[in-house]
């Protein structure tokens, strides 16, 4: 009698996509769980937990995320500098006025599973304020 081996994927053979989202008029919630998972290679057939499996990931127009609800003035993001004190507490409109790829980052963050794999991780996540961004040679169409 025969069994089945386990398929258990090496790092060697993980072969890692590019995806292109882009964050004009879209919420920030939803928009956050599809990237986490995409980060995680939770969308994989191969997905294994102990691996970090993820595609990478560029997101452009960061600057026109959309917030449900009163969040815009209301969401707060806390930072402390460990000295007394220290507690620095800005709104969501301050943080899109000054580095609005700073929201969708700290809310795809939050997402991700807390282990030694999340930095690793968040190296496939690139965001950009705008349109441009230097990875167009990655999403070219190898067959046009």
């Amino acid at each position: 009698m025969e069994f089945m081996k386990t398929y258990s994927p090496k790092v060697s053979t993980i072969a890692r996509k590019w995806h292109l989202f882009d964050a004009r008029n879209q919420v920030l919630g939803r928009l956050s769980t599809q990237i986490a998972k995409i980060l995680m290679g939770k969308d994989r057939t191969d997905f294994s937990r102990h691996l970090d499996m993820g595609d990478h990931v560029v997101i452009i127009n960061a600057a026109e995320i959309v917030v449900t609800g009163r969040k815009e003035k209301q969401k707060l993001y806390h930072r402390h500098s460990g000295y007394p004190g220290g507690m620095v507490v800005t709104t969501l409109s301050q943080v899109r006025s000054a580095h609005p790829e700073r929201i969708l980052i700290h809310a795809i963050t939050g997402m991700l599973p807390d282990n030694k794999l999340k930095a690793k991780m968040l190296t496939h996540l690139h965001v950009f304020a705008g349109s441009d961004h230097p990875y167009g040679k990655q999403f070219k169409n190898p067959n046009s």
